[in-house]
């Protein structure tokens, strides 16, 4: 008797769960709609096209002409609002030599990162601090789990090229300078909590444009 409430308790779990799949084929984002949990509103079926299925955003070589050497143009929804809630997205991402992503997060994806070309250096640092490496040249790949700071780095000569696949249409990301020194959390706070020098945090407010 109790295996077969255990198992009803199952089959009812299951079915709930299937419950919950897509009732429809796609749903194409409209910007103009509200966004909730699972993505944004969407697009009225009548007025979806095969463009709305296909980007040409990423062909084109984004401008490392910067600070940080580095350029990552990313096909989430609604710029691609063919992904909207399919779970998916891409992004580009161009390193001139001596090029970086600083260390950020996606709250919302894990990301497979594939070099194209060049030579590029990646890397996450996991929940207890244990730092995974790994130098990776065209047509290799890594992983960073969703979540945990990662990077990327083009630690070879020449350009590098490289895409990544996430399991979000809207991932989301954080860059860790940017939330520091491009934010108006006070210095004296930053300092507090960083153990960096004043003036370091002055110098880097003042390159990234925060404030306070």
């Amino acid at each position: 008797m109790k295996m077969m409430i255990i198992n009803i308790f199952f089959i009812l779990s299951l079915v709930s769960s299937i419950s919950f799949a897509s009732v429809q084929d796609f749903c194409v984002a409209d910007p103009s709609g509200p966004q909730g949990p699972s993505g944004f509103s969407c697009k009225n079926p009548d007025q979806v096209t095969a463009n709305d299925f296909a980007f040409s955003g990423l062909a084109k070589a984004g401008n490392t002409s910067n600070m940080i050497k580095a350029a990552v143009t990313t096909a989430f929804a609604p710029a691609f609002s063919g992904v909207n809630g399919l779970g998916i997205s891409v992004v580009r991402l161009d390193l001139a030599a001596g090029g970086v992503v600083p260390l950020h997060i996606h709250r919302g994806a894990s990301e497979v990162l594939i070099v194209i070309e060049g030579t590029i250096r990646g890397g996450f640092i996991s929940s207890d601090n244990k730092v995974y490496l790994k130098t990776l040249q065209k047509g290799e790949v890594i992983v960073f789990p969703q979540g945990l700071l990662h990077f990327a780095l083009n630690n070879g000569t020449g350009p590098a090229l490289a895409f990544a696949a996430l399991g979000s249409s809207n991932p989301g990301v954080q860059l860790v300078p940017s939330a520091l020194f491009a934010s108006d959390l006070p210095s004296e706070l930053v300092e507090a909590t960083t153990f960096l020098s004043r003036e370091e945090i002055r110098r880097l407010k003042r390159v990234f444009g925060g404030s306070n």
